[in-house]
Parts: C-alpha cells; structure tokens; sequence
C-alpha cells in the first residue's frame, strides 16, 4: 500500500473520510445483503433488523433515513476546513462563494444524470440527492462566509421554526379538509405535484420542495461540528466529548419538537426534512462524528480503517458508477452461475457480498491510482 501522504491524505481530517465511507457503504449494497441475510437466518424480511434498511413511508425513522443526512452532515464538517485553506492561499470571500455555486449546480447537474436526463427526457427528475446535497450546502456555506456562528446559530433556528409554523399553517389548495402533515394535505408535497411532473397518482417527491430549507440546517450542524474540531484551544478528547454534549442535547430538542407540542407538534418525517428529523438525525450526526474523530483522529485508528475510507474518498464515484455502469450485472456475469448452485436465499446472499467486493475493487482501483472525483 502506498503511503498516506502519496494519496493526498496528509493533514486530513481522516474521520471524515472513514465516516463517509461507512455511511456509503450502506447504499454500496450492505443495507440490501442485510436484508438478505436476514431472509436466509430465517427472520423474514419484515423482521426489526430489514426494517432499519428500508425507509419509513411516512413519519416515523429508520436506520435508512439516517444515511442521506449523514452525508450532508459530513459536507458541512469539512468547509469550515476548506475555507480556512482557501483563505490561507489568498482567495477572498466572494471567490469562495462563486467556487460554492459552482459545486452546487455541478451536485444538481450530476443528479439530473443519475436520474435519467440524458437517457429518457420524459422521465428526468428535477429533485434528487444530489441536488439537495449540493443546494443546501452551497446555501450553508455562503452562510458561513458571510456570518459568525451566533448569528448562524439564530439563522438555523429561523428556518426551522418558520418551516414548522409554515407547515401546520399552509395546507395544500387542492385538498383543504386533510391535515397538513399528511401527503394530501401538505403544501410541500401540493408544490411537488403541480409543479415537478411527478408520475400520474404520485403525491408528492421524496425530496420535497420545501424541504430543501431545514435541510440547509443539516449542512450548517455540520458546519458547527466542523468549527468544534477546528478550535485550537481544545484537546481531542474534549473536543469528541462537546460534539457528544452537542448530540445530546439535540435529540432532547428533536423530541420535544416531535413530542412535547400535542396537536402542534411536528412528528420526525424524512420526506417533509421536518425540523424534528433535522434535530434527532443531527444528534445522530453529531454522535457518530464524534465517535469516529475520537477512534480515528485522536486514537489513530485511521490505518486499522483502509475498507472504509476507500469508500469515503470515492463516494460521488461509486453512486453515480452503480447505475451507468451497471454494477450489478458485472456481479451476476462474474458470480451468477456460482450462486445458481446455492439454495435461493444463500445465493442471494452470496451475489449481495460479492456486489460489495466488485464495487470496492473498483474504488481500491482507483485510490491506488490517485483517481478520486471530487465536485
């Protein structure tokens, strides 16, 4: 293995790296073979453990909900890093900003490919995740250039109290008597139907309009967590214990938000990216970054972490790979006869480990290249 520096990784903040890359290997196809393992053990694919990698239809959380956030948690993390070094080199802010947008329309862009824009126009999706990454962390960070972390602080808190207010207020024109947190109802999900050519019957997007807005906030609790670490007045050790304080007292605000309003509370919801689930999966955020800093950026543990951060430094790579590329026909060409042979639910536990193998040798190819796409 070539050294870390001949990799560009010297002075890197290597828990983000490893932590993307955990975070991805879900959507890498684990959260897949875990359902499939669970089918050959003999639980069902109903059972608690499938359920977590399956997202919820509505309000409520899963495991799988989780992972979209993480990831543009994580984004935020690593700018306030970013805009010192650019800083550092003699860029002003507003040059920063413009690199910003253009990292933003270039996440909206990809997002059109993945979804299908140059293969069939009628079916291309304005929305995606790619989009809401980009979007939403290009606004968080032109946030961060232009403001201190007080007034960030009062912003996040803005957005989602208005987005919460706005949210039970506004309910949808073309369905006034239902509630308006139900798909029918809300006025989010009445903007993604009239206006984003969703398919016939379809209520709404799951990347909702107005969701973009609290999720603006998720890029920002990355932008704190990444403040935190960035403190020169701090040991690692306290460091990693203030972003745990930090997860704490987060989840108690996201329940409260969820919980403690009766008939005006905003139940957690991945869909509507309702403030209560900004709050809750940020603690979650927060907690496994601070985990990950405290093993791998203050314990050292970051040689012992090569499978992951493999993953991490590629991972715009492999999302948009699986699909153009059709990793899971080079699976089955490659591994399809030898799970024929295996009863039916070994098989597919079988072809669920090797997709991860074949998607992971293709990124160790390229890291041992030095070929990372970086947007």
């Amino acid at each position: 293995m070539k050294p870390d520096n001949a990799h560009g990784l010297a002075g890197r903040l290597q828990s983000l790296d490893v932590l993307r890359g955990f975070d991805m290997l879900f959507i890498m196809g684990f959260a897949t073979l875990v359902v499939k393992i669970c089918v050959l053990l003999g639980w069902g694919d109903g059972c608690w453990l499938a359920r977590q990698m399956e997202h919820v239809d509505w309000h409520g959380l899963a495991h799988h909900d989780t992972i979209f956030p993480l990831f543009l948690f994580i984004a935020g993390v690593s700018f306030p890093f970013s805009f010192a070094k650019q800083r550092e080199r003699g860029a002003s802010p507003g040059q920063i900003r413009l690199r910003c947008l253009w990292r933003g329309l270039a996440l909206f862009a990809l997002g059109l490919v993945y979804g299908g824009f140059l293969r069939d126009f009628g079916a291309m999706r304005l929305s995606s995740v790619l989009a809401r990454i980009g979007l939403a962390w290009m606004c968080a960070a032109w946030l961060y250039t232009c403001c201190r972390a007080r007034t960030r602080i009062l912003v996040a808190a803005v957005i989602l109290a208005w987005y919460w207010g706005f949210s039970l207020c506004i309910g949808a024109p073309d369905h006034l008597g239902a509630g308006p947190l139900t798909p029918e109802g809300n006025f989010s999900c009445w903007i993604d139907r009239t206006f984003l050519f969703l398919k016939k019957g379809q209520l709404y997007d799951n990347q909702s309009t107005l969701g973009l807005f609290p999720a603006i906030v998720t890029a920002m609790l990355g932008m704190f967590a990444g403040e935190i670490v960035r403190c020169a007045r701090w040991s690692g050790d306290r460091k990693a214990l203030i972003l745990l304080g930090t997860a704490v007292g987060t989840l108690a605000l996201g329940c409260l938000v969820a919980y403690g309003f009766g008939d005006y509370s905003f139940p957690i919801n991945k869909k509507l990216w309702s403030p209560s689930f900004v709050l809750v999966v940020g603690s979650y955020s927060f907690a496994m970054f601070a985990l990950f800093y405290w093993l791998i950026d203050v314990k050292g543990w970051w040689r012992h972490a090569l499978f992951f951060r493999v993953i991490g430094l590629n991972s715009i790579t492999i999302y948009l790979a699986q699909p153009i590329l059709g990793m899971g026909s080079v699976n089955r060409f490659f591994f399809g006869g030898l799970a024929g042979l295996l009863p039916a639910a070994a098989g597919d536990v079988l072809l669920g480990v090797t997709y991860i193998a074949v998607c992971w040798l293709l990124l160790y190819f390229l890291y041992r290249r030095n070929v990372f796409l970086k947007v």
